[in-house]
This record gives structure tokens, sequence and C-alpha cells, in this order.
């Protein structure tokens, strides 16, 4: 099916403005001087290269990023409040185990605040003071963890005095609240932005993933003193949508001696260790033992699930304190890469996040996504979909994983199981091409694309950036781009997303009929605009 969009009369108006693609050696401070212009300037500016060609060591890398925000979720503490806690005096009592850095509150299943110290002492020294409750018809597990309640001791509730801080919204805006939002923008390029902004991840709430992987951590750290628990997925590649599941990852290579060098002769020590015949069975009793522990001891985790037989073993848990759903793995260093892959390409160009939130809301309000495992086309499918076309452009906007591959250095090198997953991780290797493509002409052409891209035969590859013949039948093929002989849509099956999509046809036709009497309104005003 063949889609057209309506242009707004923002289009018109952006058209007025001569951009002009500078050369110069202070860039990057341009840019931050052009981002404090009008925000419509500034918005229209963004859609093209001349404010994404920042300084490219002005970027930082996932495993960068990583590293600070694991060292800033070490230094918190995740409280429950009571509802009409005074704000000032909780943070007066707080302030009295050392300097905080930053705090936030929100809602889950209550009130919660995220409380950032200046240093890991300060919680030390917090978590030293803080009683056990002492009630006498329940029987308690003693376990002790950043997660702590907020008690008033007092015979009356201390009226909540207003505050300058706003509770953060944990998850994305009703759709009826995204189209006013979107309505009140002047061009399709600002209505994609707009979008954007409102769905992706805010820096509270990824501060908030962070600490939920250090809250277990610390469970898990009780049989492995130095293991760690990052997040991956949607959760840190920079395409995630509020409200979206957490994703974990147990690392255990970090433990002492595990990358000990064994000398030529003399004598030396080792660990002694249990065996086991296949890595995939260590993996399976390393998660059923750290599931055991979640479900018995894990403060605020709820319907602990282990699936273990899975093809990579998981443990599946809401966290009622932060209202995510987790799943924990571990030795899945492949979708860890897949992490990083799309961090980059996020960070390479603005326009590659815009497109795919678009894509992804579109795709959602036709009921060809779905948060329940099924028939559908995931998110990461389609999210591969759109840096295959954006590959597909004249001039390509983002590269080939091939070509990045070939940009590599040494320290880059990575087999993972035989698959590899090598891929440059200095962003100033990296040149792109001067594509000026505006959001609307992207998502206008993705559409084209796809509606005459032949399915039937032909398999979509990011890492050639271009079209393959399909090694298998299938509705639809995407190879994976690390585990080549992999299909990623492999759970489509186009009888059953028809069939989906007759059952919800009529449940999102007032939602898609709100859409299309909002573009033909935005065209009506673009011809009044034009005839006046």
């Amino acid at each position: 099916m063949r889609m057209r969009i309506s242009p707004s009369f923002g289009s018109a108006m952006a058209s007025s403005f001569t951009v002009c693609r500078l050369h110069t050696i202070g860039r990057g401070s341009l840019v931050k001087c052009l981002q404090k212009v009008d925000t419509f300037l500034h918005r229209n500016i963004g859609t093209n290269v001349v404010a994404v060609q920042e300084e490219k060591n002005g970027f930082k890398s996932l495993s960068a990023v990583q590293a600070e925000r694991q060292e800033q979720a070490e230094r918190s503490v995740l409280i429950s409040c009571h509802s009409r806690t005074n704000e000032k005096k909780f943070l007066k009592y707080i302030a009295n185990y050392g300097d905080i850095q930053k705090y936030f509150f929100y809602e889950s299943y209550g009130m919660y605040a995220v409380v950032e110290f200046a240093n890991q002492e300060s919680v030390a020294s917090l978590l030293e003071e803080t009683a056990i409750p002492s009630i006498s018809h329940e029987s308690l597990v003693p376990f002790k963890s950043r997660l702590l309640s907020m008690r008033n001791l007092t015979s009356v509730d201390l009226p909540n005095q207003p505050s300058g801080k706003k509770r953060q919204a944990q998850t994305s805006i009703p759709i009826n609240e995204l189209i006013q939002r979107l309505s009140k923008e002047e061009s399709i390029d600002q209505q994609i932005t707009s979008l954007t902004e409102a769905y992706q991840l805010t820096e509270e709430n990824y501060r908030l993933r962070y600490l939920v992987c250090s809250l277990l951590k610390d469970i898990a750290a009780g049989f492995f003193p130095e293991c760690t628990i990052m997040p991956f997925g949607s959760s840190v590649n920079g395409f995630g949508k509020l409200g979206c599941d957490l994703d974990m990852f147990l690392d255990l290579d970090g433990i002492s001696g595990k990358n000990a060098t064994m000398p030529k002769s003399g004598l030396f020590l080792e660990y002694q260790m249990k065996r086991a015949n296949l890595e995939r069975i260590v993996t399976q009793n390393i998660l059923s033992v750290i599931g055991e522990c979640v479900d018995q001891f894990g403060p605020g985790c709820v319907g602990v699930q282990k699936i273990l037989n899975a093809r990579c073993p998981l443990v599946r848990f809401a966290h009622q304190p932060s209202g995510f759903q987790c799943d924990l793995t571990a030795n899945n260093r492949v979708a860890m890469k897949s992490t990083e892959l799309l961090y980059l390409y996020g960070e390479l160009d603005p326009r590659v996040r815009h497109l795919v939130f678009t894509v992804r809301c579109w795709a959602r309000a036709h009921s060809l996504t779905s948060s329940i495992p099924g028939a559908w086309i995931s998110n990461f499918s389609l999210t591969v979909m759109v840096l295959f076309f954006l590959q597909r452009r004249s001039p390509p906007i983002i590269p080939t994983l091939d070509h990045l591959r070939d940009l590599a250095g040494p320290e880059d090198k990575s087999v993972i199981e035989d698959n590899d997953c090598t891929f440059v991780s200095d962003f100033s290797k990296i040149r792109l091409e001067s594509n000026t493509e505006t959001l609307e002409q992207l998502l206008c052409e993705f559409f084209e694309f796809y509606a005459s891209f032949c399915f039937r035969t032909l398999s979509i590859n990011i890492r050639k950036g271009k079209e393959q013949n399909k090694p298998e039948v299938a509705p639809l093929h995407i190879q994976n781009p690390f585990e080549t002989t992999l299909n990623v849509s492999k759970n489509v099956n186009a009888s059953q997303v028809a069939a989906i999509k007759s059952r919800k046809r009529r449940k999102f036709e007032p939602a898609s009929e709100r859409i299309k009497s909002l573009l033909e309104s935005l065209k009506n005003t673009n011809n009044q605009q034009n005839q006046s």
C-alpha cells in the first residue's frame, strides 16, 4: 500500500530560510550557539546535516556512557515516600548523610524518590542508620538493599508543600494527548520531532533503569562479588520508548582471575570451580539461583518466572517500585553488540532516531506491533528496516555495517561464538556523506520504498546495505546483523498478521480518522497560506 503525506504550511515557511553548509574550525561552538536560537529555527536546521555534524570528539561511546551511569547508580538510593511527605523536610533529612547531587520524584505503586549522593560513603552512612521494620504479626526476610521506605512518626501527616519539583512521568503520553500536541506544530518535520520528544526516555528514566540494575546486582553479588548487571537493548540504545521493558545482562567476565596471565613456569594459583558439560548449563544454573533469590529476597520484585529452556535463558519479573517489566539474561553478548551498533547509528544523525520513533508509532497505531509475543513484527525488526532504508538513500545517510567493520582498529576486534561482531567505536573515523533530505521527505520515501520492495523474494541486510535473495521461505526475512544465519523476523506470519489487523481495525478507526482530519486541516491551512 502506498501512503501520501500532505505537507503543512510550515514547509513553505521553512523554505524561506537559506541553509548553508559551513566548513569551519569552530563548528562545535557554532552549533551550540544555534541551539540557543528560536525553537522553530533550531528544529528545521536540526533536520538537516548542518546541526548534525558536531565535532566527533564530542560523542561518547556507549561503554563510556554506561560506565558513567553505573557509577551514578552506585551512589543512589530509591525511597518509597508517603504520598503527603513534606518535600523540604524530606530533603533536609536526607541531606544529613551527604551532599545530594540530584533527586526526583515519580509515581509507580505509590510515591517514590530517587536520590543521588556525591559519593558512595554517603549511601553507606544512610544505610547504617536505616532501621529494619519491627512488625510483630509478620515474618520479615532481613535483606538489606538500597530500596528504602520513608516513614513519618508524627501523629499527623505533614501536608505536601508546593515545590518546583514536579513528578517525573515514567510512561508515554496517551495517543489523544499526543495528537493534540502534534496538531499545534507547524510542519511534518516539527511533528516528527515533537513525537520523538514525547516518547523517548527521559534523563530521569535512564537513571531509574540503571538504579534498578544496580539494586539487582546487589542481590547477585552475594554469589559473584565482582559481577555487574547492565541494561541493554531499548533501555540504552537511544530508541527506547517510555514504559518499555528493562532488559538486563549479568556480566561475570569482570571477576578477578578471568583474564589472569598464566606464567610459563613456576608456581601459580587458580580458583577451584565446579565444572559443567556445557556453557548453556552453567548459564541456566546461574540464572536459576539468581531468579530464586530475586523471588524470595528481592524487595518489590513480583511475578518471577525462570524461562531457562528458551534459546536465550532468562529470568522475567515485574519490579513494582519502578514499574518496569524486567528480563535478566546472562551470556548474551551478541545482543550487547547489537545494542552498541544501534546506539552508534542513532548518534551519527538525529534523523535516524526521529524516523524510527515515527515508524514505530505508526506501526503500533495500526496494530502491526504488540507488547504481547506473537506473530507481530518486532520493534527491532522495524528499526533494522529503517536503517536499511537510510543506507539505500542517495547519498546514503548512514554507512553499512561492513563499512564500519572496515574502519575498525585492533582494539575493536570482537568475535563472539564464531560471529564477527567487529565495528569501529571511534566516531572520528566515520565520514558521512552530505544528505540534506528533511524528515518529511524521508518518512514519505520510507513508505514508497517498502511499498515497492519485493518481500516475496528478497531479504533485508544492513551488513551489506543491499537486498539479497532469501535463504529460506518466510513472509519477511531480515538478516540478523551479527548472527547472519538468523532471521530476526522469523516469528512473523502473514496470515496471522492479516487476521490481527482485521480484528483490530475497528478499534483503531477513531484514532486514524482523527489523524486523517489533522493532516487534512494542515493541508487546507497550507493552501490558504499559498493563496494569500
